[in-house]
């Protein structure tokens, strides 16, 4: 008889396969005193080519709240790896840059997390990981559709509301 499939088996995959992964993650920053949401903050900021972000900005996409964020940032710029910089529209506002030593410790923390990903994939074919992150891209795109139309989870909102994806509600700023 064969082996009856239940029906949340992928979900609770990607949960156990992304806390099994912080887990590891956390154990193998601990040595050089990072914490995973600290490199993250790292890793965004990275993305702005020195010019650094806003700190609401980076709260918003790190999908936390500014009193947390701001912790993270406290922490950060004691060990001189971020700064906080007048923004040159605007010199009431800060914005949160890397410095040379945050960029010197990304490279880092980058090296500890491909050995990890080495030794997480190993064994598993190109083909395998390059499905996987198709289906797994797909169900993201799906997601951020659901969360950025109005009954979406539910499938409550009108045909017009679920066609015009996540870009199709005003205001809304949801992305990949």
């Amino acid at each position: 008889m064969a082996k009856e499939e239940h029906p949340f088996r992928i979900g609770f995959l990607i949960h156990d396969v992304s806390r099994l992964r912080r887990t590891v993650v956390d154990k193998a920053l601990r040595p050089i005193g990072v914490t995973r949401s600290q490199w993250w903050v790292l890793a965004n900021l990275s993305r702005h080519n020195g010019k650094g972000m806003m700190q609401t900005e980076l709260a918003k996409v790190m999908d936390v709240g500014k009193v947390t964020l701001g912790g993270l940032i406290d922490r950060l710029e004691a060990t001189g790896v971020v700064a906080r910089e007048a923004d040159p529209r605007d010199r009431r506002a800060k914005r949160v840059v890397m410095t040379p030593k945050g960029v010197k410790l990304l490279g880092e923390i980058q090296e500890i997390a491909k050995v990890i990903n080495a030794r997480i994939m190993n064994g598993i074919a190109k083909a395998d990981i390059a499905c996987s992150e198709s289906v797994l891209h797909k169900m993201k795109q799906q997601l951020i559709k659901m969360d950025a139309v109005p009954g979406g989870a539910t499938g409550e909102g009108s045909d017009e509301e679920r066609s015009a994806g996540p870009r199709g509600r005003a205001g809304s700023t949801s992305g990949s």
